[in-house]
């Protein structure tokens, strides 16, 4: 019977796999790419027979260049950034209708409702309790709205 070690596709394809897994393990998303620098020197011993020395360098290789420039990328597309979280937070409300709860505008603060859950609200303009409103901003627990257009 063979072993792993007999047929290095299979070895560095098994310990792209174990890295894999261990990076579900771990935090900071850095792993992932020495998985994928072995499993691109599986697929190179796959297509040819190079040496030990030439595995070693196109797995140091592949995997240094897969994190320069693929992690950036990757983790903007799966995870979110403090900066990014805000963005998407704020697009969930900007542009969205809300009622209103109490009379207010100008000076005075009110309560909107928006999926489900009152709101904090201020207005340029005056709005009266049950009037569609646009939400303009969020800032903090306070929308900022304005009368919806009919």
């Amino acid at each position: 019977m063979e072993s792993i070690f007999s047929k290095p596709e299979l070895f560095w394809f098994f310990i792209g796999l174990v890295l894999f897994l261990f990076e579900l393990f771990t935090p900071g998303f850095f792993i992932f790419f020495f998985g994928l620098g072995a499993w691109v020197t599986a697929l190179l011993c796959l297509i040819g027979d190079p040496g030990i020395n030439t595995q070693i360098m196109v797995f140091a290789i592949a995997s240094v260049l897969s994190l320069v420039g693929l992690r950036r990328i990757i983790r903007k597309k799966l995870f979110y950034s403090k900066e990014n979280a805000s963005e998407e937070i704020e697009d969930e409300f900007t542009g969205k209708d809300a009622v209103a709860k109490t009379d207010f505008g100008h000076d005075k603060r009110g309560k909107v409702e928006f999926k489900g859950t009152n709101w904090n609200s201020i207005s340029t303009s005056e709005i009266r309790e049950g009037q569609t409103v646009v939400i303009i901003e969020k800032n903090n627990f306070t929308l900022t709205v304005e009368p919806k257009k009919q």
